[in-house]
């Protein structure tokens, strides 16, 4: 099973460790890591990468930062092409940050699946 797992902000950070972690127990899984970009800061995304424990992003679409429409756009853009590319079974976004929406968007438009886990889209309103 091909997985793209897309994280972009260190609330995301949090949620993907234990995953990349579990998938190196499973031969039949194999993880893509997409970070965005959308935290910027090089230093601390390094931090958070070595501190967790999570392996270097295999793709890293350096988005960087932008107003909210402008940023999730890059990410889309940028994104579209590494699902296309890659041809993942779902594309698995984790929490609810620009990241997140943009990324589950395109593998929904592009005919794919998405799956989320520690989202709180379900609770806005």
């Amino acid at each position: 099973m091909r997985i793209i797992n897309v994280v972009g902000a260190r609330p995301n950070f949090m949620k993907i460790a234990p995953l990349m972690a579990e998938y190196q127990e499973h031969d039949k899984i194999e993880p893509l890591l997409v970070h965005t970009g959308q935290h910027y800061d090089e230093e601390m995304s390094n931090l958070f990468f070595r501190e967790l424990e999570i392996p270097e992003p295999d793709i890293n679409l350096e988005v960087g930062s932008a107003s909210h429409a402008v940023q999730t756009a890059e990410v889309m853009k940028a994104f579209e092409p590494v699902v296309l590319d890659y041809k993942p079974d779902i594309v698995l976004v984790v929490g609810d940050v620009n990241s997140t929406i943009a990324c589950g968007l395109v593998a929904v438009k592009l005919g794919g699946e998405a799956g989320t886990c520690g989202s709180r889209i379900a609770q806005r309103r």
